[in-house]
């Protein structure tokens, strides 16, 4: 039975490791799998550049890799004496690259005065991120949520694969066109925006999307379906780069308005559900213009 990493690694003996990671069941990751003859050969690429992210961030050096078909090595060296030399703001710029940071630490990061409650949490928190930083658990957590993402991206995948359909929005019957077209209403797991992570999938909604855009447009062997190159981007298509769809994905569940549209399709369903006011027209009003 394998033992737990805490029982693994002792920095005062050697700050080099080697780290292994496999699929459940050897399933394939990457690679071509003999036995259903799908390929997920451009999988390794993104293990490989997310790995190097999380070594651009954490205290840890990368000292070699190789990304097989169910499984990925890494040799890693911690350096503890580095993540002890950054200042407070570089241990949150850091961190913000990979989590969401509360208000008071994007306030200290913005340069904005705090009170003396936000300044100690503040003060914990990066204590705490420190450490975390140098932690090769924390490490290997955050490499192998590409992998979950990589297997989302499969199954959301499958009917353009099919040519079924020709976009994600498009997809009958898929996860990722019901957060397209229902994201207030899904009961899917829900993406982290500010919210808290360990109730969200560990990255932004939009990040996914153009993950999985990007994925669908390469044209696979032995598969009839890919996305036109000749598609805008997913988030173009869906008007989804504009700064006031972005704001309302970043806002949490309690404060995202009841409903959305144009200014007048809220105020005729404000009065049908009798209340006389309700909230979002601003939003409603940069999202979705009246036409004419």
């Amino acid at each position: 039975m394998p033992q737990p990493r805490n029982r693994q690694v002792s920095l005062e003996n050697t700050p080099y490791y080697h780290c292994v990671s496999r699929c459940v069941r050897r399933a394939f990751l990457c690679g071509k799998d003999s036995q259903t003859g799908f390929d997920f050969e451009h999988r390794r690429q993104w293990i490989v550049d997310r790995i190097k992210l999380l070594c651009s961030v954490f205290a840890i050096d990368l000292c070699a890799y190789a990304v097989m078909s169910n499984h990925y090595h890494i040799v890693v060296r911690i350096d503890v004496d580095a993540s002890r030399t950054w200042s407070d703001r570089e241990v949150a710029e850091r961190w913000i690259q990979l989590f969401s940071g509360s208000s008071a630490v994007r306030r200290f990061l913005s340069g904005c005065s705090l009170n003396k409650v936000e300044q100690a949490r503040v003060t914990e928190l990066i204590a705490i991120w420190r450490l975390r930083l140098q932690d090769l658990s924390w490490f290997m957590r955050c490499l192998n949520e590409r992998a979950l993402l990589a297997c989302m991206a499969y199954v959301d995948l499958n009917p353009i694969r099919a040519a079924i359909a020709q976009s994600p929005e498009q997809s009958e019957f898929t996860s990722i066109q019901e957060r397209i077209q229902h994201p207030d209403t899904t009961v899917l797991r829900p993406f982290a925006g500010p919210s808290d992570r360990d109730t969200c999938l560990p990255y932004e909604l939009k990040d996914y999307l153009e993950l999985v855009d990007w994925a669908g447009r390469e044209v696979r062997r032995g598969k009839k379906g890919y996305i036109a190159a000749t598609q805008p981007p997913i988030l173009t298509r869906l008007g989804m780069e504009s700064p006031p769809v972005l704001d309302y994905l970043k806002r949490s569940e309690r404060h995202r308005p009841v409903a959305l549209g144009t200014v007048s399709q809220m105020r005729c369903f404000a009065q049908s559900v009798g209340r006389h006011f309700i909230k979002g027209l601003a939003l409603g009003r940069a999202l979705c213009p009246e036409s004419g």
